[in-house]
C-alpha cells in the first residue's frame, strides 16, 4: 500500500511530528503522511496530507528514504518520505492538529528522542541524516 510522509523542518531546526490518533502506531508521534490516493502522485499526497494533519502548506523536495511497516490488516504499507519546505515564511507558528492527528508540535531532536514515537521513526530519521546520531549531539 504506497504511503508518504513529510519531513518538514523549521528556522530553527525543529521537527514538525503529528500525535497519531489512528493505527497503526495510535498514540505515538510521528512525522505527517498517510496513503496515497487513487490518481494522486506522491507530491500531491504529501502536500495533502501534511496540510490535512497539520494545516501547514508544504512544497515538496527530494525523498528523503523509504520504510516498510506492517498494517492493521495484514498489508504493508511503503512508505516514502519526502523533505519539504513551508510555503510561505512565518507560517510555521500555525500549525494544527486535524484529520487523524490528535496534536502536533515542532520539536528539538533532543525532544524527539525522548518521546513515544512511531517504531522505527528515530532510526530512519538517524540513517537518513535528519537526526544526528546521539554520539553527534
Amino acid at each position: 500500500m504506497p504511503c508518504v510522509g513529510g519531513i518538514v523542518l523549521d528556522e530553527d531546526g525543529r521537527l514538525l511530528l503529528v500525535l497519531r490518533g489512528r493505527e497503526p502506531a495510535r498514540g505515538t508521534w510521528s512525522v505527517p503522511g498517510g496513503r496515497v490516493e487513487a490518481g494522486e502522485s506522491d507530491e500531491e499526497a504529501t502536500v495533502r496530507e501534511v496540510l490535512e494533519e497539520t494545516g501547514l502548506a508544504v512544497s515538496v523536495g527530494p525523498l528523503v528514504g523509504t520504510v516498510e511497516r506492517d498494517s492493521p490488516d495484514d498489508a504493508l504499507y511503503v512508505i516514502r518520505d519526502y523533505r519539504c519546505e513551508p510555503q510561505h515564511a512565518g507560517t510555521t507558528d500555525h500549525v494544527v492538529a486535524g484529520d487523524d492527528a490528535a496534536d502536533v508540535g515542532w520539536f528539538t531532536t533532543q525532544e524527539v528522542r525522548r518521546m513515544p514515537c512511531a517504531p522505527g521513526l528515530v532510526d530512519a530519521l538517524e540513517e537518513w541524516g535528519v537526526l544526528p546520531r546521539p554520539e553527534a549531539t
